[in-house]
């Protein structure tokens, strides 16, 4: 949510500021901005809409600069128009400011600046920051820096920010808490971005900032300090992100690109941890952990959007295999509930990003009732990976594509790897049920390439449904979350109102929406329902409803009662939900590019939410 681009060296600092801020947009945003200093002077261009349209306003116009900040925004206070985009400058316009994030008490301090005769030229809470940390500066005598802190120290909320000075050049400072923040180092230079996407290209060296730290580069060096003065080495890390894969490599969009990659990062989610043949199952950042998972009183799964969804999927396996209570909790929820949790739970924290706010509060709360917390998530280094007690990531790669697609299935695999892991541990597997499940999961990622044999079937389905207002997806059991998921993926790129039910739900309201023009996804491949799900869609047949199914190979029954069908691989049922998914991706992305939509950046969606 919002992309922070900023850089200090001796390269030109436009060009690669805003190419930076491109490979940022799959993020969310409305509107960007780039302030270069310039001999001293700062110069600010900021634009509503695409950084396309930043850079067609302001092609030739731009001084060249070796220092400066950039920024893609996500409205949240003022609507997003050209005042409001970032950078903003303080009242006596030396200082800009980018800034991802809410500061909550934004209001009270402006008010307090009005009276000291401020004059604000946006509706924003980043603003009214740099005029306040411009306002201590003048008020105390202190050195930016200081300021920088002293602010910070009395603002609440969330933030990353990064500022530039016309009275220092060749300096950036910058800080964080609860919104990500990397600066990469390179020689004599410096890269300050919201992810390592804009990096990539010309370090592998990185620092990620850590909550209430503050870092500035000055004459060529990196410093860090907490908001108390206390000084930190940078620990730099090495990048194992590779250029090539937040590129689309032929494909039309991201995507389509990483909905295809699903064998792989499925296989990367396993590798080094599973391997069949010698019935090896082992993850390294939680076996010293197993035992607390094996005797947990209680397992709490907690996320948001589709990484809820893939905790809904762990409940059934946790459950199912384990024998552990577990309960699924939307983090943004879950946070405001005052939740009863002791030290004998375990919190099980998902998320792609690891940046997402309402899940590390969640964490935060759960911490502090005692519980051990354990992270699944994507991004290295992230603040949720730090935060938790032990954790795994998923290693999927970077997804680009705003609506999550392989890493959904990349989080149900490790789940999935977790959940048999702690089964053994627990002793609530045969030896036999383990070995077959070490091989069917080993097998997944073939079988999930099979099902791209469909895609010009699916593509053909999608056409026929391009113009339908209303979905309805079904399924039960393991399949229940997939129609879930299904519908967010549908309405996320397509703008198609979806929704998703358990199938014997439907009965119980929603058969009131079926007719002739009412479009039903089932998910009704062989398992332990199938006899259940025939019933429901000859209910829905029944009533004239439009039927696409989603079925097991060779299966002759469903496909005699319904008008649409996809066939999947048969898998063991505790892993349907590897496969069944995968054509309700194909299909959510063909109905979407058939309605003109941009389905790598939808509208008023963020791929990290960092505000709540």
């Amino acid at each position: 949510m919002c992309g922070i681009v900023a850089y200090v060296g001796e390269r030109d600092a436009y060009p690669l500021i805003l190419k930076g801020l491109k490979r940022l947009e799959y993020r969310g945003y409305d509107s960007s901005g780039v302030a270069l200093l310039h001999h001293s002077e700062l110069n600010i261009y900021k634009k509503k809409g695409k950084v396309s349209e930043l850079e067609a306003q302001y092609s030739g116009k731009e001084p060249r600069a070796t220092v400066g900040i950039g920024h893609t925004r996500w409205a949240t206070h003022g609507e997003p128009n050209d005042k409001n985009a970032h950078p903003h400058h303080s009242n006596n316009r030396k200082l800009a400011i980018i800034h991802n994030g809410i500061i909550e008490n934004y209001a009270s301090i402006k008010k307090q600046l009005l009276q000291k005769g401020h004059v604000f030229h946006s509706d924003t809470d980043t603003e009214v920051l740099i005029h306040f940390i411009e306002d201590i500066q003048h008020e105390t005598g202190h050195g930016l820096e200081e300021s920088v802190r002293l602010a910070l120290r009395e603002v609440v909320g969330a933030y990353a920010i990064v500022i530039i000075s016309a009275d220092h050049p060749g300096q950036l400072i910058a800080a964080r808490k609860g919104s990500p923040l990397v600066i990469g180092i390179g020689e004599n230079e410096f890269f300050f971005a919201s992810d390592a996407t804009p990096i990539i290209e010309y370090t592998k060296d990185v620092v990620y900032l850590d909550d209430y730290q503050v870092a500035v580069v000055r004459e060529g060096k990196l410093s860090i300090q907490s908001l108390d003065n206390l000084v930190t080495i940078p620990y730099i890390q090495k990048l194992e992100m590779e250029l090539e894969t937040i590129e689309k490599g032929g494909y039309d969009h991201f995507m389509i690109k990483e909905i295809f990659e699903q064998p792989r990062s499925i296989a990367d989610s396993m590798r080094g941890r599973l391997r069949a043949g010698d019935a090896h199952l082992t993850l390294g950042g939680l076996n010293s952990y197993l035992d607390k998972l094996a005797e947990a009183d209680r397992i709490v799964i907690v996320g948001c959007g589709t990484s809820w969804h893939a905790g809904l999927v762990a409940e059934y396996l946790f459950e199912e295999l384990a024998r552990i209570n577990v309960e699924v909790e939307y983090a943004s929820e879950f946070r405001y509930r005052n939740p009863v949790i002791g030290d004998k739970d375990v919190v099980i924290a998902i998320s792609q990003s690891g940046e997402t706010a309402d899940t590390l509060a969640a964490i935060e709360l759960a911490k502090s009732k005692g519980a051990t917390i354990f992270g699944v998530c994507n991004v290295v280094g992230s603040s949720i990976a730090r935060a938790t007690d032990a954790g795994a990531y998923t290693h999927a790669g970077p997804e680009i594509g705003v609506a999550s697609t392989k890493a959904f299935t990349a989080q149900v695999t490790v789940l999935t790897l977790i959940a048999i892991a702690t089964a053994k541990r627990k002793g609530t597997i045969t030896e036999d049920s383990y070995l077959q499940l070490l091989n069917e999961l080993e097998g997944i990622p073939a079988k999930v390439e099979r099902v791209f044999e469909n895609a010009a079937k699916i593509k053909e389905i999608a056409f026929i449904f391009t113009y339908a207002r209303n979905f309805i997806y079904l399924g039960r059991g393991l399949n229940f979350p997939v129609a879930l998921e299904g519908a967010l993926k549908l309405k996320e790129i397509s703008y198609i109102h979806a929704e998703g039910y358990p199938a014997a739900e439907m009965k119980h309201g929603p058969i009131a929406l079926i007719d002739e023009d009412m479009p039903v996804v089932f998910l009704a491949t062989k398992d332990s329902s199938y006899e259940k799900i025939v019933s429901n869609i000859q209910e829905v047949k029944a009533r004239k409803g439009r039927v696409i199914a989603i079925v097991t190979e060779g299966d002759t029954l469903i496909p005699s009662m319904v008008d649409f069908v996809i066939e999947v691989p048969e898998v063991h049922e505790i892993l349907t939900a590897l496969v069944s998914v995968i054509p309700l991706q194909l299909l959510s992305y063909y109905i979407a590019v058939m309605r003109g939509r941009n389905v790598d950046q939808p509208r008023n969606l963020a791929k990290s939410v960092t505000v709540e």
